[in-house]
């Protein structure tokens, strides 16, 4: 039996490496420039399809949740470093700020709170959720369709009560 996905935050200053450089790359990159001990661990820990928030970090990036990258390649080394590729799946469709992450009470005890300065950050799957839901999921993560077919469903039933009250 496979290794079930799992879910990751990777923390990146926006003046180093920013959402809109990662999509403007063809959407693939190595992640590296990983220096603490846990989180080159975590690095190790990652697997193909793992998916992986995207989090602009520092004041600059005003510390929040912008997009999701994909692992496309496990942890290799160059020049004595390790590195894993990411791709870019989609943008968030609204940011997810740090503050209204720490305001939740569900999201208690997130490593990302406990472990502000780690930049590799593993992330429960019911957490991944609650993040979701507070961007409203991602570009291509399939609610496009679902919240498409509602807006249909819903059109459609207009024209049928206007259509009976003549």
């Amino acid at each position: 039996m496979g290794k079930s996905k799992q879910y990751w935050l990777l923390k990146t200053e926006p003046g180093e490496w920013s959402w809109e450089d990662q999509a403007g790359n063809g959407g693939i990159s190595k992640w590296d420039g990983v220096k603490n001990k846990q989180a080159q661990k975590n690095l190790k820990a990652m697997s193909l399809q793992d998916l992986c928030f995207f989090y602009h970090s520092g004041a600059h990036g005003g510390r929040r949740v912008v997009g999701v990258v994909t692992v496309v390649r496990e942890r290799y080394e160059m020049e004595g470093e390790g590195m894993v590729d990411v791709k870019e799946v989609a943008e968030m469709r609204r940011a997810v700020e740090l503050k209204e992450m720490k305001e939740d009470e569900r999201l208690k005890g997130f490593a990302l709170f406990r472990q502000p300065r780690l930049s590799v950050v593993p992330v429960p799957k019911e957490v991944w959720e609650i993040i979701c839901e507070l961007g409203d999921g991602y570009h291509g993560d399939g609610k496009d369709r679902e919240l498409g077919g509602k807006l249909v469903y819903f059109v459609l039933l207009c024209i049928i009560a206007d259509s009976w009250m003549y």
